[in-house]
């Protein structure tokens, strides 16, 4: 079964930088999409940035094209999101999503959800 665990969201100053990680306790994911989405306040859920686990493929959302970086370390089944030049616009809770496969960019292809990691950018 898979389970999602987020961490590392906090507490930032615009200009700077945070790494998401994203930890599947389940080990299943091997052959999974992974994606972090967000949900700003009074907002829908956004798709932000997705991965697949087999061979690396990556998207991105335009809105944090360039900023953002998501990378996946297999050993630890883990994926992370490095997010860089923070603005208060990403300010949101941040959610890991799994899905079976391939990359979706609808939020509503994904099955599987973590809790979520609240990320605040301080003007």
């Amino acid at each position: 079964q898979v389970q999602l665990v987020e961490s590392g969201g906090g507490l930032v100053q615009a200009g700077g930088s945070l790494r998401l990680s994203c930890a599947d306790s389940g080990r299943t994911v091997s052959n999974y999409a992974m994606a972090w989405v967000r949900q700003a306040p009074g907002k829908e859920r956004d798709f932000v940035a997705a991965i697949r686990w087999r061979g690396g493929s990556t998207r991105y959302a335009d809105s944090v094209e360039g900023r953002f970086t998501i990378s996946s370390d297999n050993a630890k089944n883990t994926v992370y999101l490095q997010m860089n030049s923070l603005t208060p616009e990403d300010t949101a809770v941040y959610y890991c999503a799994a899905r079976p496969l391939y990359i979706a960019l609808q939020r509503e292809s994904y099955n599987y959800w973590g809790q979520g990691t609240q990320v605040t950018v301080s003007s």
